[in-house]
Formats: structure tokens, C-alpha cells, sequence
């Protein structure tokens, strides 16, 4: 009895050997030989291969592969590209010893791409937030409104000026009066209008003032040129911390980092940096907020969403950072904490003090340890070791046998 073509093709289907058909017509139905498919499944059976069979399935893909042009076939014939997991190595070791091609095609992918458990260290990373610069260009104007929305900062002078200026006092013997900064070189990073950048230039201080927002140094620049005593003390420059590190490596006195780091997106990179270009003795200089409830409360919902006193969208909770957390990550890159201070801010007076709670925001001081590098975190490789690394472990022989266990 002759079963309908149809009958034919459903039975094959349940064996799983596809449907049958002339040769010709199989060539064209059957799916691409350079699509990967897992190479312990026979290509006209469901069930596991064997080691043996694998070995020959692969071996015999190969040749196949070597006889053809490019990723083509001889007609009516099929080959499937073995995929190289993982987990299979695993499972059938001796495939590393058998099959020499696929063991130096993953020891030449490994030495290409960088090893997992380094990280690569270099100027061209950058700490500054992209999503958050469309709100700073949208209030660059506003920088010297001391009644807008930054009328908290022009208030803050108050504390941070004097912070700043008494601890750096206790480094020097004698200081000029009037300037008593004089001859200090001050590095202000994420300096916006120049609203503590000016005060530490009257102070005698050369201050260098960075911000990555274009618009926030125009306007701090042209704020500067109605004195004519602080066009020989302030520079400005449009730019990040990491483009300067390289070429002010052990330059300034001192680098303030003033309601920065809750807004960058790497703080270990940043501190690194500001490490690289303070001097040895140098100090580091830092007010943020606390992540506490309280600060979400009162610093975001508070402050943006009901009072309107920071614009909408200023400030993540998340990247908020406790003194604790600070203090760590501070510690660890070679910076000794000295001083950690909380601070007060009144909305109905618009005066900030100084206070025992940390809760909301706080003030800290941190110097550069003298005469010692500071520790290379877990997984960190300096630019050009990590070259070096890769062209000792791709001809290391015990590299090459952790890859075949």
C-alpha cells in the first residue's frame, strides 16, 4: 500500500529525520550550514552523541569546511560549524587536546579580548554623567543669581570657604595677611559659575577651575572679567578631571571637590584622579549628602518636588555617598581622613551652619600620604601592565593549562 506524500512527511517528522525529499529539494530546504548548531546533536537525531562520534562529527565537519570555498558546501553535501561553548570543553576535555583548531581559535579569542579580572586604567575613562549635563547647560545662566536656584551654594561660601582656607593654613608656618593662600595652587573640579572659585582666588590662592559643561566656564569666565585682580589668578578650562591628570600629575596644593561626587558615575576613578594630581601632603577637599532617608526626604522629595529649591532632576539618591563609605574609599586610594563635618542648611533663613549630624550633608578634609603609592585595588591594571600581562600569559604555558582544565 503507497502512503500519501503527506502520511510520509509526518511520520519522518516524529522520527526526526526531516521530511523526505529529493536531494535537490533538501538542499534548498535545509537551513544554512553557517548557522551553529550544538555539535553533540546528530543533525538527523535527537540523542547526546558519544565522545567518539563527537570527535568524528567535528573532524569531519572540518574537512568539509577546509574542501569548500568560504562557508559554502559541495552540493548535496551537509556539514554543521561545531559551537565552541564553554561547557563543553568542560564536559569532553580531551576536545582540547583532539581538536587543534578549536583549542588555538579560543586561546587567540582570549588573548584579544582583555581578561575578566582586570581592568583596564586609563585617561580616556570619563566620571562625568551625560544624562545630567542637560540640566546644568539649562541653569547655566543662572549661576550668579544669589536669590535662584542656586542660592544655596552662594550661602555655603560661608562654611566651605573658611573649611577650606583654615585647614590649609595648619600645613604652613607664615602666611601673607590678606592673602593668606598666597602661592597655594588650588585644582576646583566641578567648579560651574566659579561661585567658590572667585572667593579662593581673593584669597591669593592660583586656582584652576574644570567643568565639563561648556556654557557653566563661559559664564564663570565672564563673571571673572569684571576683576581685574582675579584674571592673574583663575584659569577655566572646559574639560573633565581625567583629560587633566596626565599632564598635572603631583601639581596642586589642594583639589576641591564641591557638591560633585553625587553627581559622577565612578567615584573610585575620581578619587583616584584627584590622588594623581595633588602633591604629597596635598589635601582633598569634599562636601556632599548622605544617603539616609532623611536625605531623600528633605533633599529630594523636599526640596525639588514640594519647595522648589533644587530644579527638578538635580540630584540621585542613589549615587548619594555615606562619610563612611567616603572614608573607605578614601583610605584605600592613599588619602587620610582628617576631618569629617556635618552640615545644616535652613530653607526659611537661607543660612547654613555647621552641626554634629551627618545625616544630611557634610564637609571633609583628606590628605595625600607622603611617600607611599597608594594600593592597587582588586582587579585594577595600569594602562601598559595590562599590555604586558596579556603578551606573558598568551605564551605561558600554566595560562594555557588553566584554559584546559
Amino acid at each position: 500500500m503507497k502512503l500519501p506524500a503527506w502520511a510520509l512527511a509526518s511520520g519522518s517528522r516524529r522520527l526526526g529525520l526531516g521530511t523526505i525529499a529529493p536531494a535537490a529539494e533538501r538542499a534548498v530546504s535545509r537551513p544554512s550550514p553557517c548557522i551553529q548548531r550544538p555539535f553533540w546533536l546528530s543533525p538527523c537525531r535527537r540523542r547526546p552523541l558519544c565522545l567518539q562520534e563527537s570527535e568524528g562529527h567535528v573532524l569531519s565537519s572540518l574537512a568539509a569546511a577546509r574542501e569548500d570555498s568560504g562557508c559554502g558546501l559541495r552540493e548535496n553535501q551537509f556539514s554543521w560549524t561545531p559551537q565552541t561553548n564553554p561547557w563543553v570543553f568542560s564536559e569532553y576535555s580531551i576536545m582540547w587536546f583532539k581538536s587543534y583548531r578549536i583549542t588555538f581559535a579560543c586561546l587567540n579569542r582570549m588573548k584579544i579580548y582583555r581578561y575578566p579580572w582586570t581592568r583596564l586604567y586609563s585617561t580616556s575613562q570619563t566620571t562625568v554623567d551625560s544624562s545630567e549635563i542637560k540640566t546644568f547647560v539649562a541653569l547655566a545662566h543662572r549661576w550668579w543669581d544669589e536669590q535662584g536656584v542656586y542660592a544655596p551654594l552662594h550661602s555655603m561660601n560661608d562654611l566651605r570657604v573658611s573649611f577650606i582656607r583654615d585647614n590649609l593654613l595648619k600645613t604652613v608656618a607664615h602666611h601673607q595677611p590678606g592673602k593668606p593662600l598666597s602661592g597655594m595652587k588650588i585644582l576646583d573640579v566641578g567648579c560651574g559659575g566659579g561661585l567658590l572659585t572667585e572667593p579662593l582666588g581673593r584669597l591669593g590662592a592660583s586656582v584652576i577651575g574644570i567643568d565639563p559643561v561648556d556654557e557653566n566656564i563661559k559664564t564663570a569666565q565672564h563673571h571673572k572679567s569684571f576683576d581685574p585682580v582675579l584674571e592673574k589668578r583663575i584659569e577655566y578650562r572646559a574639560c573633565s578631571l581625567e583629560e587633566i591628570v596626565e599632564e598635572t600629575a603631583e601639581t596642586f596644593d589642594a583639589v576641591v571637590a564641591s557638591e560633585v561626587i553625587e553627581h559622577v558615575i565612578d567615584l573610585e576613578t575620581f578619587i583616584q584622579c584627584c590622588y594623581q594630581v595633588l602633591k604629597p601632603g596635598g589635601s582633598l577637599f569634599v562636601t556632599t549628602i548622605n544617603k539616609t532617608q532623611l536625605s531623600y526626604a528633605l533633599g529630594i522629595v523636599f526640596s525639588e518636588q514640594i519647595a522648589g529649591i533644587v530644579p527638578k532632576g538635580t540630584h540621585t539618591w542613589e549615587k548619594f555617598v555615606s562619610p563612611e563609605k567616603l572614608e573607605s574609599i578614601l583610605e584605600s586610594n592613599g588619602l587620610s581622613v582628617h576631618t569629617v563635618a556635618g552640615m545644616l542648611y535652613n530653607p526659611f533663613s537661607g543660612y547654613w551652619r555647621w552641626s554634629e549630624n551627618t545625616s544630611l550633608n557634610y564637609a571633609a578634609h583628606a590628605v595625600k600620604s607622603i611617600g607611599q603609592e597608594p594600593p592597587v585595588p582588586a582587579g585594577f591594571v595600569f594602562r601598559g601592565e595590562t599590555e604586558e600581562l596579556h603578551d606573558k600569559d598568551s605564551i605561558n604555558p600554566g595560562v594555557q593549562e588553566e584554559l584546559k582544565k
